[in-house]
């Protein structure tokens, strides 16, 4: 019953659990109390990179014998393209993601591109942290959708002996 979804509704839902994590990665971790201050960014990291990839690939119906189809090679990068459309939506119009590590929202980078002062963001400075998200989504995307349909598969299975006597472990 959990893994009955089309391929089109399996990536819909990884595509909004990747919106609910890039959106929660706007707020500053400062308003979180205690060890939620670390726990937080690091729960809507999970949703960017991990949880969406898996979880869309975990939902989408296969066929019992189909190992890595076509379907499935370019369901990572189809995704982390849609994503990367999304994430530059967001950071154009809401702001960047902000991390634990530093950093206070500013604003919508469009905005901070348009304006001087100590907030003003150069376009060369957007374009690197856009190429590094990029390449994290479609590194990330591509290789778990890969290793959850080679676990969920039978990725680990073999038969021994090859005689009369099969045994599949």
């Amino acid at each position: 019953m959990f893994y009955k979804v089309s391929y089109r509704r399996g990536v819909l839902e990884g595509i909004i659990i990747y919106t609910l994590g890039r959106l929660g990665a706007l707020i500053n971790p400062a308003i979180f109390p205690d060890w939620t201050f670390v726990v937080a960014p690091l729960l809507f990291m999970a949703f960017q990179y991990l949880i969406a990839p898996t979880w869309a690939t975990l939902r989408i119906a296969s066929t019992k014998r189909e190992r890595l189809s076509k379907r499935f090679w370019l369901l990572g990068a189809f995704m982390a393209a849609i994503c990367f459309g999304i994430d530059l939506v967001i950071s154009l119009s809401c702001g960047l993601s902000v991390n634990s590590l530093g950093g206070v929202q500013q604003g919508p980078a469009l905005l901070r591109m348009l304006t001087a002062g100590p907030n003003h963001l150069t376009f060369s400075d957007f374009v690197l942290y856009e190429l590094k998200t990029a390449a994290a989504l479609f590194a990330l995307f591509t290789l778990w959708v890969i290793c959850c349909k080679l676990a969920r598969g039978g990725f680990l299975r073999f038969t021994m002996p090859a005689g009369g006597n099969r045994v599949t472990l």
